[in-house]
């Protein structure tokens, strides 16, 4: 990866979840100095601003349990628009959350600028869960699955196509909370899985290799967007996020994941989702997503 123009592109979504303050996220990541770390590596940064998110009303469309469906809607197709015409412009896009759900708007953006699209999915659940599947209806649960092509109708084909990925070109890494439902897609499309189990057989190191490994040489992808949730970490290193599950990655496997994450140089586009300020202890999960940004984009010690 050389020194890159990067566009920040703000989504301050807290709709696709039930839990306030993740909207503020954002807010938040660039508080902590996202910009200004980024510069001092050598990129030059481009704020976009936020994409504009209608207020929650908590709302299910008929003949579903979807919440705020409209709203996510708009939203997305609005981020879509903007990622795909920050990377028609040559820039990189870095998208801040906001919820997990904006990954339907981002993937929406730019799932037809390539041949062969490959995800990695940094995070503790598969977010693979439909509205048969989900108990609670909340759409942060079900962006991965949206962008393969399953799900409600609106969200699957925003944009005009669908689906946004091939299920064999998506890694999912640091998973630990995941769904009968989920089980099942997963088994049923192929896609790959390591769990935390396999972080702490293998070690991080190994696991990255071969997810790399997986998805450009085996796969062939020509881009790969990382969509990292920070309660993929252990919530003893990022306390502020809405839905924490115990035992993930530390701060440091973290770290090493995005170093070779930037040797490889196969990253094309990300995102940085689920920072929620009211729950965190004095910026400390907005201070390590501005950390890892800094190791994916090629920061160094020495």
């Amino acid at each position: 990866m050389n020194k890159l123009n990067i566009s920040i592109i703000g989504v301050p979504m807290d709709l696709g979840q039930n839990r306030r303050g993740v909207d503020m996220g954002p807010s938040a990541i660039r508080y902590a100095g996202v910009t200004e770390r980024l510069e001092s590596i050598g990129h030059t940064v481009t704020d976009e601003g936020d994409i504009q998110v209608s207020k929650r009303t908590g709302e299910t469309s008929e003949g579903t349990n979807l919440r705020n469906l409209k709203a996510v809607t708009e939203a997305s197709t609005a981020l879509g628009d903007k990622v795909s015409s920050v990377a028609e412009a040559g820039s990189f896009p870095l998208v801040l959350g906001g919820d997990h759900s904006i990954a339907i708007g981002t993937l929406a953006g730019i799932g037809n600028r390539h041949k062969n699209l490959g995800v990695i999915w940094y995070d503790a659940h598969a977010d693979m869960n439909t509205s048969d599947t989900s108990p609670s209806g909340n759409i942060h649960g079900m962006p991965l699955a949206v962008s393969m092509g399953i799900g409600h109708e609106e969200l699957v084909n925003l944009r005009g196509y669908a689906p946004k990925i091939d299920p064999k070109n998506v890694v999912i890494i640091g998973a630990r909370s995941i769904d009968p439902g989920e089980r099942k897609l997963i088994k049923e499309k192929g896609v790959r899985v390591y769990t935390m189990h396999e972080i702490d057989k293998l070690g991080m190191n190994a696991v990255m290799e071969e997810a790399i490994q997986y998805l450009t040489e085996e796969r062939k992808t020509d881009a790969v967007h990382l969509s990292l949730d920070l309660d993929g970490i252990d919530p003893i290193y990022t306390p502020g996020v809405g839905t924490p599950v115990p035992g993930g990655i530390s701060y440091r496997e973290s770290h090493l994941a995005m170093e070779m994450l930037y040797d490889a140089g196969v990253i094309t586009s990300v995102e940085f989702v689920e920072v929620n300020p009211i729950l965190d202890e004095k910026s400390r999960t907005a201070d390590v997503a501005v950390a890892l940004i800094g190791s994916l984009f090629g920061e160094k010690l020495l």
